[in-house]
């Protein structure tokens, strides 16, 4: 094996270990962190039916996110991780948003077929990693679409919901961090193909899933770091940030993506340097972010 390759470890046992909550001893802080796409178990049957080499497939990882985020127990806030990867099934999509011509049979009626994600060939089930590249050999069955959905999807959202709603019930609100990675360079699926991207990207929908004081704590602590932070673009934030965040019913969520060139070799898909420097900034933000008062995030 050439140095630096990468490899895909086949995971034989995701069925039992879809996800993993790391819960602090005692929840002292109204905030719950989730990372829905740096999970890099790959299923053999996955693996076999893809075209694509380890390197294309990984690269639709938000890879070690969740060792970035890794301090946000010791701060009194869970945090979540999809162990399963998101070229295999993306939890940060409705459950069923599917593209019928993936499909040897007809999907149905329920499944969202024209969304803008599933038209960009990334719904539930991805068609394209974000290169653009086709993953899969041949079509699927619906069935092998719904058994990813109840062995991933569905275990994560039950979890996510499960935190959210036990925490804003103890604390009267609750703040969603959703935990992402970006590439440094937007790519042809992208809104910004070929631009260079800042640092940071901060999502809230243009406003509408979190109060300003959040979304202006994390700016200020990543800008005070001296890095460059944009808000809602080119993500202003998917499906859970939008499913979730209801201001008005004390349940703020905020998207956040990493340029991967701050912290990993993106083509090699691996550790840099600067991952443990990365890490420190984002515990940073956890601290700011955990000593918030939830009260005043709570509904009227």
């Amino acid at each position: 094996m050439p140095a630096g390759s990468t490899v895909l470890s086949p995971d034989r046992g995701m069925a039992a270990a879809a996800i993993e909550v790391v819960h602090p001893p005692v929840q002292t802080a109204a905030v719950v962190f989730a990372s829905p796409h740096s999970g890099a178990n790959y299923p053999p049957e996955f693996i076999h039916a893809s075209r694509l080499d380890a390197v294309m497939l990984r690269r639709s990882e938000d890879s070690f996110v969740d060792e970035i985020f890794a301090a946000a127990p010791r701060y009194g806030a869970p945090l979540l991780k999809a162990l399963f990867p998101r070229a295999y099934c993306d939890p940060n999509r409705e459950a069923y948003e599917l593209d019928q011509a993936m499909f040897a049979d007809p999907l149905p009626a329920y499944a969202n077929t024209t969304s803008a994600r599933v038209a960009g060939g990334l719904g539930t089930i991805a068609k394209v990693v974000n290169t653009g590249a086709e993953i899969y050999r041949s079509k699927l069955t619906f069935a092998e679409a719904e058994e990813r959905i109840e062995r991933c999807w569905r275990p994560y959202h039950d979890a996510l919901a499960g935190l959210i709603d036990t925490t804003r019930k103890r604390f009267g609100s609750v703040i969603l961090i959703d935990c992402h990675s970006m590439p440094s360079v937007g790519g042809p699926m992208d809104r910004d193909p070929g631009h260079k991207r800042p640092d940071f990207v901060l999502g809230n929908h243009h406003g509408a899933t979190c109060a300003p004081k959040i979304i202006g704590t994390v700016e200020s602590v990543l800008a005070g770091t001296g890095h460059h932070v944009a808000l809602n673009n080119p993500y202003a934030g998917a499906y859970t940030t939008q499913h979730y965040g209801r201001p008005e019913a004390g349940v703020h969520t905020l998207q956040i993506e990493v340029n991967r060139a701050l912290y990993m070799d993106e083509h090699r898909i691996q550790r840099a340097d600067g991952l443990k420097r990365i890490a420190a900034v984002a515990t940073e933000m956890i601290s700011a972010l955990t000593a918030l008062d939830p009260a005043e995030f709570a509904p009227a």
